[in-house]
């Protein structure tokens, strides 16, 4: 079938599904190396594998249908797929329905495997035995293609039946929301959100933090342009005792541990200029984060508020890792024994705060109790 045939096929059907297979390892940025789609209609089901390492092949048409709020596009756990898609189609990914959140909502595991889902949702068994082949080496062989095509050969009818199930449940429009945070991904680095990141950044001097951030920015460029992680040009803790000790001469440069000896030899002038960018930089000062103070009294809260929410997310045939985390319930007792407001948290945003979220406040207000029911579960009142 011509491509310009099988995009009309799925512009007509308004739903077509989406994998990828891709290569990050030994790189600064993940190589996307092949885009799998299907689709269905009543002509029947057709797949179509893209070679993205061609040159020829055209992106245009898929990007166009991945941007439109018209259609549907599904994937499984498509973090990764559509932060690749995002930058390598340069287009936007909109009306994402992922069946690994769904299966979520549907009272499945959600971090259940797209094998895993597809054998207790569908009984269909595949076979992964090409998972973590080379895939930007050329020619693929016959298993590589084979397995590409069955990786989204049943990913429509899985999506069809976990949303049967979602809206009987009347929590497909809670599990679209989820999905929409997807839309925003990216796997685009940033200089600032790394920094932010580094080991005992906040630890150094506000002359010291723009040094690190400098160095940290060369770093980048470096890794870039020579496509490979950035650890093996400079290593987070060499980095931050670079910027710590700022030497100035390459005898001084080599007295830092953690520097490699080709890289002393190679990028050496390269790191003193760096240095001396950064320490001619305005200061970075540490922003203080709003903290509440700790509390002896909140880890057998945060242990009582977590036996709650995982009370209702049984009641509720939810995973219960779509709900909280223990971060966010530590910041909910904390703010809550301080009588500060809500924290900026998931678990008091939409529909989880219409689950759990008001209903965990007024149990630390001292407004319900809990006590173990008969038959072994967890029983809520109003005090």
């Amino acid at each position: 079938m011509p491509p310009s045939a099988f995009w009309r096929r799925a512009r007509a059907a308004q739903r077509f599904g989406i994998d990828t297979e891709f290569v990050g390892e030994g790189r600064y940025r993940t190589l996307l190396c092949l885009i799998q789609v299907v689709v269905a209609d009543e002509q029947g089901l057709d797949v179509v594998v893209l070679d993205t390492l061609d040159e020829q092949t055209e992106l245009q048409p898929l990007a166009e249908l991945l941007a439109d709020p018209q259609i549907e596009v599904v994937v499984h756990a498509g973090r990764q797929d559509v932060a690749l898609l995002r930058r390598c189609a340069k287009t936007e990914v909109t009306r994402i329905f992922d069946t690994q959140t769904a299966a979520g909502f549907a009272g499945l595991s959600a971090q259940a495997g797209y094998d895993t889902l597809l054998r207790e949702v569908l009984g269909v068994r595949v076979q992964k035995t090409a998972s973590y082949t080379r895939w930007d080496r050329r020619p693929l062989d016959a298993e590589q293609l084979a397995y590409a095509r069955e990786d989204v050969l049943h990913l429509l009818d899985l999506a069809s039946e976990l949303a049967r199930r979602l809206a009987d449940g009347e929590r497909l429009g809670w599990a679209l929301e989820e999905c929409r945070y997807l839309e925003g991904v990216s796997d685009v680095r940033d200089v600032d959100v790394a920094f932010a990141r580094l080991p005992r950044i906040n630890s150094l001097t506000p002359g010291a933090r723009a040094i690190a951030h400098e160095l940290l920015a060369w770093r980048e460029q470096v890794a870039e342009h020579q496509d490979r992680p950035v650890s093996t040009v400079l290593n987070d803790a060499a980095l931050v005792e670079l910027a710590k000790r700022a030497p100035r001469t390459p005898e001084q440069l080599d007295q830092v541990r953690g520097v490699n000896p080709g890289s002393l030899r190679r990028r050496g002038s390269d790191l003193l200029a760096a240095i001396a960018r950064g320490g001619a930089r305005e200061p970075i000062p540490v922003e203080a984060e709003r903290r509440e103070p700790s509390s002896a009294l909140d880890a057998p809260q945060i242990a009582l508020a977590e036996a709650f929410v995982r009370a209702r997310a049984l009641e509720a045939g939810l995973a219960y890792e779509l709900i909280a985390a223990r971060a966010d319930l530590s910041a909910i007792v904390s703010c809550a024994r301080c009588g500060n407001g809500d924290p900026d948290v998931r678990t008091l945003t939409g529909w989880r705060r219409e689950l759990v979220g008001e209903e965990l406040l007024a149990l630390l207000r001292g407004e319900r109790t809990i006590a173990v029911a008969g038959d072994g579960h967890l029983s809520i009142t109003p005090q």
